[in-house]
C-alpha cells in the first residue's frame, strides 16, 4: 500500500494561529511529480536558506527532489515563498489581488500560508508563504516543514522522519500571530564540557573550535524553533565570535540577532579578548580610553548587522567590576558614566540616535544592587531581568518600570557553573517551573528579551523549546496544566501518540524527584570553594526510609524507560535515547551510585553483610552512567556525537564513585532494626518489649518496616511469629545467606484493625497524652517473636485504636505520632478574597502540586484586619491529641519578590488567633538562599497555640501574591529530623 502524508492545518499548540474558513489541498510531492519553491532573489539570504531546508525535509521524507528556483516555472503546482516589498512574485500577488496583507504588513516576525488558484501565468495552483519581514518568511516556510512531520529535532537529536511517497497538505488560509517575545533566544554557556569539544574534534576539527559551520547548524535549529537572538558562547576554550569573520555572516544569513551576556558589553568578549598584557588591567576608573577602543572597534564591525547591544560592565571572568573606591555610590557612578560613554561610541559609529538601536541592561548579581540603589538608566534600554542561577527570578519590573520605552526581559538558567553547586550535566530545571517564572515575567510585561542559558544544547532539547513555543505565543500557557499538554503533545510528535503518555508520566515523575534534589548535588557538597562529599539529609530509619523511597522511585523510572524504549519505532530509537533514554537513566544511576553508598554506609554500622551488597550496586551504577555516556559518543549515530557528553562536568566529587566501608567476614548470625531506630535491636535483652515499633494508629492506618539481615558469613533462617491475630506481616519465614540480594530482607508490619480490640469508648480524645505513653485504656499491646536458631528477639507492637464519638465521621487531618502533615493543595476550605484567588500549580513541588494566590499582579494586604477580610484563605481541619504550643512550619518554593515593596509572605493562625506573617523572601547569596536553592524549598516556622486536644482550623492567607505553599506541618513535639515533611496524616 502506497503511504501518503496529509496533513490538515487546525489551530493547535505546535501551530498557529488565526483561521480562515475553509480548506485547500496542495500535493507537494506524489508517484509522478514534485513541486518547485519559487523565490525572488533579490529577498533575504535566509529565505533561500529556509527554502533550501524545507527542499532537504521533503527529500528525507519522500526521497523526492524539490528545486528552489528564482524564475517562473510552467509547472502546475508550485510553493511560492517571500517577503512583503522584498519579493516581486509576493508583491505581484498583492497588486493583482490575489492575497490581502493589511492584516500584518510591517509587522514583527508574522506571516501567512495560504492557498491560492492561478496565482501567476501559467500556474495553475501555488502554495504561497508571505512573511511580514524575513524571519517571519523563514518561519512560514519551516511551518511547511512541521505540517509534513518534520521535527525541529530532526539533527539535532536525529529525529529521523517518516518515509513516504505522497506528501500533500490540507490547508486552512492561515496568519500568525506576532509573537509574544520580541527577541528569543539561547546563551551556550560553559561550552567546556561539551559542544566545543564535540565541534572542535568531530564536527568542525578544520576549525578545531564553535565556527561557522557548527553556528550555521545551531541557527537552524534557532529557525526551525522559531527563535531570532543567541547569545554565543564565551568560555576561554571558546574563541571570541567575532574572531571568525565569516560568523557574523553566517548569522546574518539565518537573520539571527547577536546579543552578549552581563559579562561581555558591547558584543565584547572580555573573558577572551582582553589580553593585561597589552591592553593592561581591565578598570575603567584607570583604562577607560583602551576600554573604549575595543567597544568602539566592536560597533564598527557589527553595525550593518542584526545585533543587541549589552550596556554597562562587569569584572573578568564573571566577577564584579573593580573600582577605585570600595562603595556603593562610586560604582554607581562609574557605571552610568560606562553607559553614557557606550552610548555616545554608538551615536557617533553607526550615525544612529541611540534610542533606535536595541540595547540591553542586565542587573545580575551585584549590578543588581547598584540599579536599585539608584543606578540611572535611559528609558530606552531594555532591562533584562535575571534569575538566581537556579530558576528564581530575582526581580520584576514593578508599575513604573513597565512603563520605560525600552521594556523588560529575562535571562534564564537551565545550567550553571557556581555557587552553592553547579548543574552543568542535565537538564534538571523543572519545566513547570520554568513556565511558573516565565509567566510570572510575562505578566509584568517582562516581554522583549528572552534569553536561556541551555549550557551545551544537549540534553536540554526539551526545555529548550518549552522556553521557546513559551516566547512565540504565551497564550497556550496560560495555566500550569499546559506543561503537561505541550509534552504529550511533543511525545507524542517525536514518537507517536501510543507513548506519549506514558513518556509524558516517565518525564514528570523524573522532573518531581530532581525537583526535591537535583542529581548534581546528591553529593551534599558544595563549590567555591569545593567541598568534598558530605552527610545527607535524607533519613534512613524515619518515615518509611527516604533513602529507600527514593531508590524504588527511581528503580521504577528505569524500568518505564527500559520498556518504552523496547517498544519504540527503530527510526526513532537513538532520538528516544537522547532526548529521554541517557537523561532519565543518568539521573537515576547517579541517584542510585549516592543512595545505595548511604544506605553501604549506615549498613555497614550495624555490622549488615548487605552493606558489601549496596557498595557494589553504588559501584554498578557509576559503571552504567561510563557505558551509556561512551555510548552516546561514541556508537550513538555512528559516532555523531562523539566528545558531546561528559559525564562529569568541572570533575566534581558527586561525578566520582564514593568511598564505600566494608564488612568483614564473621560468624553468620542474624540481627533486626526497626523503623524509628537508629541503631539495631540490642539481642542482650531477651524477650523484652523495649524494641517497640512506633505506634500504629487505626486514624492514620500506620505500617511500619523491620530489617532482618545477617551479620557475617554463612546462612541463617528466621521465622516471625505475632503474638496477636491482628499483626500482618508482609513476611513470616525466610533464610539469609551471602548470596547477593539475599543478605536482608525488609518486611512490613500491618494491622487488620477489624480484629483489633477497641480501647474505651469515648466521645472527646483523652487531654494532652504523649502518643508514645498512651494510657492503658486507649492502646493495646502485643508483640512479634522472631526466631532464629535457639534465639528469640521480641519486638514489641501497641495498637491506638479507640473509639471516639467525636471522630467516627470526621474527615480531615489528624494528629500522628505528635505531628500533623499536610499537602498544602490538599486544603478542607478556600475563601476568595477582593483581588485573588488560589489556583493550584500542577506539576511543581514535592507532591507535585503547589496552591498559590492569583494574580501576582494583585495588592499586597500587609494590615491584619485587612488580611482577614479582603485576602483570600485557605483553611486545613485537624484533629489534635495533645494541646499546648506548637511549631507550624510551612514549606514553599523559594522564589523572590518581583520588586521592592513586595515580599513573599503569607499569615498564618490555627483557629480565631491573630495572624501571624511569614516571609520566605532571601536576601543575596545567603547561607538559607543556598539551602533554599539546593533543596528547591524554603521552611518557615511559626509559634501557634492549640488550646486544647480535639479539633482545630489552620488558616492560612495570602498576603503577597505569588507565594507558592508546597507542604504543612504542625509539630506538635514528635516530628523527627527528615529531609522531605512525612507523608500526610489523613482520616478519610
Amino acid at each position: 500500500m502506497i503511504k501518503k502524508i496529509i496533513i490538515i492545518i487546525i489551530c493547535c499548540q505546535f501551530g498557529i494561529l488565526n483561521a480562515q474558513q475553509g480548506l485547500s489541498e496542495f500535493t507537494i510531492v506524489d508517484n509522478t511529480t514534485s513541486t518547485s519553491i519559487l523565490i525572488d532573489k533579490k529577498d533575504a539570504k535566509v529565505v533561500e536558506i529556509a527554502s533550501q531546508i524545507f527542499a532537504e525535509d521533503v527529500f528525507k521524507i519522500s526521497d523526492k527532489k524539490v528545486s528552489v528556483i528564482t524564475k517562473k516555472t510552467n509547472q502546475s503546482y508550485v510553493i511560492i515563498a517571500g517577503t512583503i516589498g522584498k519579493s516581486k512574485f509576493i508583491d505581484a500577488l498583492i497588486s493583482n489581488g490575489k492575497i490581502n496583507v493589511t492584516e500584518f504588513k510591517g509587522q514583527w516576525e508574522r506571516y501567512a500560508i495560504q492557498v491560492v488558484n492561478n496565482p501567476l501565468k501559467g500556474i495553475d495552483k501555488a502554495l504561497v508563504v508571505i512573511g511580514s519581514d524575513r524571519r517571519g518568511t523563514a518561519y512560514g516556510i519551516l511551518e511547511l516543514s512541521r505540517m509534513i512531520g518534520i521535527s525541529p529535532w530532526e539533527w539535532w537529536a536525529d529525529v529521523t522522519p517518516e518515509k513516504k511517497h505522497e506528501i500533500s497538505l490540507s490547508v486552512e488560509n492561515i496568519v500568525s500571530k506576532g509573537p509574544s517575545v520580541k527577541y528569543r533566544g539561547v546563551f551556550l554557556n560553559d561550552e567546556d564540557w561539551g559542544l566545543q569539544r564535540w565541534a572542535a574534534l568531530n564536527y568542525e576539527p578544520e576549525t578545531g573550535d564553535i565556527g561557522p559551520k557548527t553556528y550555521a547548524k545551531i541557527f537552524e535549529l534557532l529557525l526551525r524553533l522559531r527563535a531570532n537572538t543567541i547569545w554565543p558562547a564565551m568560555h576561554s576554550s571558546t574563541k571570541p565570535f567575532y574572531s571568525y569573520p565569516k560568523n557574523k555572516e553566517v548569522a546574518d544569513n539565518y537573520a539571527i540577532v547577536i546579543g552578549t551576556s552581563h559579562a561581555e558589553p558591547m558584543l565584547s568578549n572580555i573573558n577572551t579578548e582582553w589580553r593585561h598584557a597589552t591592553m593592561g588591567e581591565y578598570r575603567y576608573d584607570t583604562n577607560s580610553d583602551v576600554i573604549k577602543d575595543l567597544f568602539t572597534k566592536r560597533v564598527k564591525e557589527t553595525s550593518k548587522y542584526e545585533g543587541i547591544y549589552t550596556t554597562g560592565m562587569r569584572g573578568e571572568h564573571d566577577s564584579p567590576m573593580i573600582v577605585g573606591e570600595d562603595d556603593t555610590d562610586s560604582q554607581v557612578q562609574l557605571l552610568e558614566k560606562v553607559i553614557t560613554d557606550q552610548r555616545n561610541i554608538l551615536k557617533t559609529e553607526t550615525k544612529k540616535n541611540p534610542n533606535t538601536i536595541p540595547q540591553a541592561f542586565v542587573p545580575y548579581k551585584e549590578v543588581l544592587k547598584y540599579y536599585q540603589s539608584g543606578l540611572k538608566l535611559p528609558e530606552d534600554i531594555t532591562l533584562v531581568w535575571t534569575d538566581d542561577n537556579y530558576g528564581y527570578i530575582r526581580q520584576l519590573s514593578n508599575p513604573e518600570e513597565q512603563k520605560r520605552t525600552g521594556g523588560a526581559g529575562v535571562y534564564y538558567h537551565t545550567s550553571y557553573w557556581g555557587r552553592p553547586h553547579d548543574y552543568l550535566w542535565l537538564n534538571s530545571t523543572n519545566p513547570v517551573l520554568m513556565w511558573e517564572e516565565m509567566s510570572k515575567a510575562y505578566e509584568f510585561q517582562s516581554r522583549d528579551i528572552w534569553i536561556l542559558n541551555c549550557g551545551d544544547i544537549k540534553p536540554h532539547e526539551y526545555n529548550i523549546e518549552l522556553f521557546l513555543d513559551m516566547g512565540w505565543d504565551m497564550t497556550h500557557f496560560e495555566k500550569s496544566s499546559a506543561v503537561k499538554d505541550h509534552t504529550t503533545k511533543w511525545a507524542a510528535r517525536e514518537f507517536g501518540k501510543n507513548t506519549s503518555e506514558e513518556i509524558t508520566d516517565l518525564l514528570t515523575e523524573n522532573n518531581r524527584l530532581a525537583f526535591i534534589r537535583r542529581p548534581e548535588f546528591m553529593a551534599w557538597s558544595q563549590v567555591e570553594p569545593v567541598t568534598k562529599e558530605g552527610e545527607t539529609e535524607l533519613t534512613q530509619f524515619h518515615y518509611g526510609d527516604e533513602v529507600n523511597t527514593r531508590i524504588k522511585s527511581y528503580q521504577n523510572l528505569i524500568e518505564a524507560t527500559e520498556s518504552i524504549y523496547k517498544n519504540i519505532n527503530k527510526n526513532r530509537k537513538d532520538a528516544f535515547y537522547q532526548l529521554v533514554y541517557y537523561p532519565v537513566i543518568g539521573a537515576s544511576k547517579l541517584n542510585l551510585k549516592w543512595l545505595y553508598s548511604f544506605k553501604n554506609k549506615f549498613t555497614a554500622k550495624q555490622g549488615r553483610e548487605s552493606a558489601n551488597v549496596f557498595g557494589q550496586k553504588s559501584i554498578d551504577a557509576y559503571t552504567r552512567i561510563q557505558q551509556e555516556t561512551d555510548y552516546y559518543n561514541t556508537k550513538l549515530q555512528n559516532g555523531k556525537w562523539h566528545h558531546i557528553m561528559t559525564m562529569s562536568p568541572r570533575f566534581l566529587p558527586v561525578f566520582s564513585q564514593p568511598a564505600l566501608s566494608h564488612v568483614k567476614n564473621q560468624k553468620a548470625s542474624i540481627g533486626l532494626a526497626l523503623e524509628g531506630y537508629q541503631m539495631e535491636v540490642n539481642q542482650d535483652i531477651i524477650n523484652s518489649y523495649a524494641d517497640v515499633l512506633p505506634v500504629f494508629n487505626s486514624y492514620t492506618n500506620s505500617n511500619y518496616f523491620i530489617d532482618v539481615f545477617l551479620k557475617g558469613q554463612g546462612t541463617v533462617a528466621w521465622e516471625a511469629k505475632p503474638k496477636a491475630d491482628w499483626i500482618k506481616i508482609s513476611e513470616t519465614k525466610g533464610t539469609l545467606n551471602n548470596n547477593a540480594g539475599n543478605e536482608e530482607k525488609r518486611l512490613w508490619v500491618s494491622i487488620d484493625w477489624a480484629k483489633v480490640p477497641k480501647g474505651e469508648n469515648k466521645k472527646e480524645a483523652p487531654l494532652g497524652h504523649d502518643f508514645q505513653l498512651i494510657p492503658p485504656s486507649y492502646k493495646v499491646n502485643s508483640a512479634i517473636d522472631f526466631v532464629s536458631g535457639d534465639k528469640i528477639i521480641t519486638i514489641g507492637i501497641s495498637v491506638y485504636n479507640p473509639e471516639y464519638d467525636i471522630l467516627k465521621d470526621y474527615s480531615g487531618f489528624i494528629e500522628d505520632k505528635g505531628f500533623i502533615s499536610i499537602n498544602a493543595e490538599n486544603f478542607s476550605r478556600k475563601k476568595s478574597g477582593t483581588q485573588a484567588n488560589w489556583e493550584i500549580f500542577e506539576g511543581i513541588g514535592y507532591t507535585n502540586n503547589v496552591i498559590t494566590a492569583l494574580p501576582r499582579t494583585a495588592k499586597s494586604e500587609v494590615d491584619l484586619k485587612s488580611i482577614e477580610q479582603n485576602s483570600p484563605a485557605l483553611e486545613y481541619d485537624f484533629y489534635a491529641f495533645n494541646f499546648g504550643e506548637v511549631d507550624v512550619r510551612l514549606q514553599a518554593i523559594p522564589t523572590h519578590a518581583p520588586h521592592t515593596g513586595r515580599g513573599v509572605r503569607c499569615a498564618v493562625a490555627i483557629d480565631d488567633a491573630e495572624p501571624v506573617i511569614v516571609d520566605f523572601q532571601t536576601f543575596g547569596r545567603s547561607d538559607t538562599w543556598k539551602q533554599n536553592v539546593l533543596k528547591n524549598a524554603s521552611v518557615k516556622s511559626v509559634k501557634q497555640i492549640v488550646n486544647k486536644a480535639g479539633k482545630h482550623t489552620l488558616k492560612i492567607w495570602m498576603v503577597d501574591p505569588g507565594v507558592m505553599l508546597d507542604q504543612i506541618l504542625i509539630d506538635l513535639g514528635g516530628w523527627k529530623s527528615s529531609y522531605a515533611f512525612p507523608n500526610e496524616t489523613f482520616k478519610k
